[in-house]
């Protein structure tokens, strides 16, 4: 009986091809993380000679409900402490009217749900405004648990590349930041994430770099869209100063 080889030839030779590309493939994607991470530790070493203001906005419905400012500048263990600015504005309350003297008990309850709600919707707010640091700026040391999970995926368009990073920080969310290769610089970084529920409490990031005189990258401005209830958490890193060396 005779067999014709070549499918066989063929079908060796074309695994082999594909065995030969996936080590480079996989070296091209070490390669791209490794000046992606070094690119990172780079600018925050940068960022480090400085001191800067950085302003929260709080707003519900498109109305501003909380403001705050505080002074940031790198600490000795490489985190960023923030020591709070006068001029904060507290959580604005909803107005509640006085009831009259023969609805005092139902005034009262109702005083109290309205206070609960409120109450709620305040946590709800910090909980949401919490989560910002949790994903700006983006940890090496999260992005290098992706990278061993293989929640990691490259897809180059030189001179950008763009970087899809699965379960960041919760299961289900995502990071996607755009790595430009030549100038070794992030350019741009967006988050879909949520709150409790993944479908019910939709959350939204995108930030916005901006480059101090010296070249140095930082975040010029991070909006978080909580869609369900209307939040948005604007936080806004302004009036950069070198220390004092």
């Amino acid at each position: 009986m005779r067999f014709n080889i070549l499918p066989i030839a063929l079908a060796t030779l074309c695994f082999g091809t594909v065995l030969a590309q996936e080590p480079d493939a996989a070296a091209a994607k070490q390669e791209k993380l490794a000046a992606l991470k070094q690119s990172m530790a780079q600018n925050q070493a940068e960022l480090k000679q400085y001191t800067w203001t950085e302003t929260t906005q709080v707003s519900l419905k498109g109305e501003v409900k909380k403001q705050e400012q505080k002074q940031c500048q790198y600490g000795p263990d490489g985190k960023v402490q923030k020591t709070p600015l006068q001029g904060a504005t507290p959580p604005q309350q909803p107005e509640q009217g006085g009831g009259g003297g023969r609805r005092k008990g139902g005034g009262a309850m109702k005083k109290a749900v309205v206070e609960k709600k409120v109450g709620e919707m305040k946590e709800y707010m910090e909980r949401v405004a919490a989560l910002v640091p949790e994903y700006v700026p983006p940890s090496p040391q999260k992005i290098q648990a992706a990278q061993a999970a293989g929640n990691i995926a490259i897809t180059p368009a030189p001179p950008i590349i763009t970087i899809t990073i699965k379960n960041y920080l919760k299961p289900g969310d995502s990071v996607t930041l755009g790595f430009d290769a030549a100038a070794k610089k992030m350019s741009s970084y967006n988050v879909a994430s949520y709150l409790d529920d993944p479908k019910d409490d939709v959350v939204k990031l995108a930030v916005k770099f901006a480059q101090l005189p010296d070249g140095t990258t930082h975040v010029q401005q991070t909006l978080l869209d909580a869609t369900a209830k209307k939040i948005e958490v604007r936080v806004t890193n302004s009036d950069y100063k070198k220390l004092a060396q």
